[in-house]
C-alpha cells in the first residue's frame, strides 16, 4: 500500500530514505540512534499493512491523574477500574467503536482486553481508545508497557492534573522526545474542577509555557473535568476530528521518520562550513616508493644500463671481464613475474615510519570536515588495508616493466664494429707476426706497403687497439646518458605502479568511505524533509 503524499517527498520515499541512511550509518555512528531509525522503519513496515480505517488513541498520564475516569466518560461506560487504591490500571485496555478489521491491528499491538461499544455516534467509527497504566507506576511491567504502546500508537492524549502537570519525569522522558510529534499529541489538564476560574487559566498558561520548551509549541492544550463534564464535548470532539481524516496513523509514521532522522542528524554532528574533504596522495606515493625500494630500483636500473651496455659494446679485449660481475637489477630479481618475491632489503624503521605517517595523514586529509565520529571511520579506512601493502608494494615492484631488460639497437651496431676492430687488430698483429718469422728465420723479406711512414701491418694493430678502445669509452658515455634516460622512464613506470597500490589499498578505501558520508547526509536530509 502506497502511503499518502504531503509537500515534498512521500512518506514512503521519506521512509526508503531513512532506512538507506540507518545502513550507511551501521557500524559509524553509535548503536542506539542508528537502532531507533531501523526500529522505527520496520514499524512502518508494520502499520501501514494493517487497518488505515481505525486509529488507535491512548489515554497516558501520570498516578491519580484521572485518565481512566475520562477514559469511561468518552466510552460512554464504565469499562476502565477507578479508585484510590494505586495502581488501578495493571494492562491498557481498549474501547473500540466499529471494531471490524481492527483485529490484526490490536493484536499487534498486543492489546488483549477489548471492549466494543455500541449505539454511539458514527463521527467515532474506526477509533481505538486505549487506557494505558500509570507512566510514573511503581511496578515496573507497568511502566514498561507505557513506553510501548507509547512508541506505536497513532495519536497520543497526555492527560495531566493541576497538581503534576510540571513534573519533570513526564515532560523529560515522554513529552521532550516527542517534539516533532506535534500533530498527533493532545495535552488535557484534567481535574479543573478543583481549581478556582482563574486559577485554571494560570495553569494553562503555565502548561504552554512548559509545552513550548519542551518544543512542542502549538499543541493543542485542552481543560476538562471527568468528574463535571467539562471540556469533554471539546475533547471528543478534537479526537473525533482526527479519526475521521484517517490519517493519523500516517501523521505518527511521519513523524517518527523525522524523529529518528533528527537523532541520527545530532549523532552525525554538524561538517566543517565550506570545508571539502581532501586526500593528499602526493606524499602518500612518495612514502610508500620509498618504502618499497623504488630509489634502489631506479638507481639499479641506471648501473645495469650501463653494466649490459658495456658488455655489449666494450673492447672485446677486455669486455669479458664484466661478466664475472653481479647484474645489479637482476640482483633484486625485479620485472620477473607475480610470484616472484624480490630481493630488495625490507624497509627500514624511518621509513614505515614515514610510510605510516604518511597513511595517517592522508586519512586525517579526508576526515577534514567531516564530522565525528563519522571522520573516524574515514580515518580507519586509511588503515584498514595496511596489512596489504608491504605484499603488494613488492609485487608491483617486481612485475613492473621498466624496459631494463630491452638492449639498444645501437648496442649490436657497435658490438659489429667492435669485432670488425678487433678483425683488424688481429690481422696487423698476425701480419707483424709473420714478419717475425720470416725475420727470424732469415727468409728474404715480404714485401710490407706502408701507411706514410707506419708499416700497414702496425697501422692496422695500433689503430685497431686505439679504435677499439676510442668506441668503447664513447660507448660508455652513451650508456650513462641512456641509462639516466632508461632510469627516469623506470621511475616514472614505478611511481605509476605505487600510485596504483596507493589507490587501491588506501584512496579507494578514503574515496568509498567519504562517498558513503556523502550519500548518508543526502539520504538523511530526504529523510527529514517535510
Amino acid at each position: 500500500m502506497k502511503l499518502l503524499r504531503k509537500k515534498g517527498p512521500s512518506l514512503d520515499d521519506r521512509l526508503d530514505a531513512l532506512a538507506e541512511a540507518a545502513g550507511l550509518a551501521d557500524g559509524r555512528l553509535p548503536s542506539s540512534a542508528v537502532d531507533e531509525a531501523k526500529a522505527v522503519v520496520a514499524h512502518a513496515g508494520v502499520r501501514r499493512n494493517l487497518s488505515v480505517a481505525h486509529t488507535a488513541v491512548a489515554l497516558a498520564g501520570a498516578t491519580g491523574s484521572g485518565k481512566s475516569s475520562l477514559f469511561n466518560a468518552l466510552a460512554g461506560a464504565e469499562l476502565a477500574t477507578v479508585g484510590v487504591t494505586r495502581p488501578t490500571t495493571a494492562a491498557a485496555l481498549a474501547a473500540m467503536w466499529d471494531p471490524q478489521g481492527s483485529g490484526p491491528l490490536l493484536d499487534w499491538l498486543d492489546v488483549p482486553r477489548r471492549h466494543e461499544i455500541t449505539g454511539r455516534s458514527a463521527d467515532l467509527d474506526g477509533l481505538i481508545l486505549l487506557d494505558l497504566p500509570d507512566h510514573d507506576s511503581i511496578e515496573q511491567s507497568h511502566r514498561l508497557e507505557v513506553d510501548r504502546l507509547v512508541a506505536v500508537v497513532d495519536l497520543l492524549v497526555w492527560v495531566l492534573d493541576p497538581q503534576k502537570y510540571a513534573d519533570a519525569a513526564v515532560h523529560e522522558r515522554y513529552l521532550r522526545p516527542l517534539a516533532h510529534h506535534k500533530d498527533v499529541t493532545l495535552v488535557v489538564l484534567n481535574q479543573v474542577d478543583r481549581l478556582p476560574p482563574d486559577a485554571v487559566e494560570r495553569c494553562l498558561a503555565d502548561l504552554r509555557r512548559l509545552l513550548a520548551e519542551d518544543g512542542l509549541e502549538g499543541v493543542p492544550v485542552l481543560a476538562a473535568s471527568a468528574r463535571t463534564g467539562a471540556g469533554l464535548s471539546e475533547l471528543r470532539d478534537s479526537v473525533a476530528r482526527l479519526v475521521r481524516r484517517r490519517r493519523a496513523w500516517s501523521a505518527r509514521l511521519a513523524a517518527d521518520v523525522s524523529s529518528a532522522a533528527e537523532t541520527l542528524a545530532v549523532a552525525a554532528g554538524t561538517p566543517a562550513e565550506g570545508k571539502e574533504p581532501a586526500v593528499r596522495g602526493k606524499e602518500l606515493v612518495a612514502a610508500l616508493g620509498e618504502a618499497a625500494g623504488v630509489p634502489l630500483v631506479v638507481g639499479a636500473v641506471a648501473k645495469a644500463h650501463r653494466h649490459r651496455a658495456i658488455i655489449a659494446t666494450g673492447w672485446p679485449v677486455t669486455r669479458w671481464l664484466r661478466r664475472f660481475r653481479p647484474d645489479p637489477l637482476r640482483r633484486l630479481r625485479v620485472a620477473i613475474s607475480p610470484d616472484t618475491r624480490t630481493s630488495l632489503p625490507a624497509a627500514t624503521a624511518v621509513q614505515k615510519s614515514r610510510m605510516e605517517t604518511a597513511i595517517r595523514d592522508a586519512g586525517g586529509a579526508a576526515a577534514s570536515g567531516v564530522p565525528e565520529p563519522w571522520a573516524a571511520a574515514v580515518r580507519h579506512a586509511a588503515r584498514s588495508r595496511s596489512q596489504e601493502l608491504e605484499e603488494r608494494l613488492d609485487r608491483a615492484v617486481a612485475t613492473t616493466s621498466i624496459g631494463a631488460a630491452r638492449p639498444p639497437r645501437w648496442w649490436r651496431v657497435i658490438g659489429v664494429l667492435q669485432w670488425l676492430i678487433f678483425a683488424t687488430m688481429a690481422v696487423g698483429a698476425l701480419w707483424l707476426g709473420a714478419l717475425f718469422v720470416v725475420s727470424y728465420l732469415r727468409l728474404p723479406d715480404l714485401p710490407t706497403p706502408t701507411a706514410g711512414e707506419l708499416p700497414w701491418p702496425t697501422a692496422l694493430l695500433l689503430g685497431g687497439a686505439v679504435a677499439g678502445v676510442l668506441v668503447a669509452l664513447l660507448s660508455r658515455l652513451a650508456a650513462w646518458l641512456g641509462g639516466r634516460r632508461r632510469a627516469r622512464k623506470a621511475a616514472k613506470a614505478l611511481r605509476a605502479a605505487i600510485e596504483d597500490v596507493a589507490r587501491d589499498l588506501v584512496i579507494t578505501p578514503l574515496d568509498d568511505e567519504l562517498s558513503r558520508y556523502r550519500r548518508f547526509t543526502a539520504t538523511l536530509a530526504q529523510a527529514r524533509q517535510v
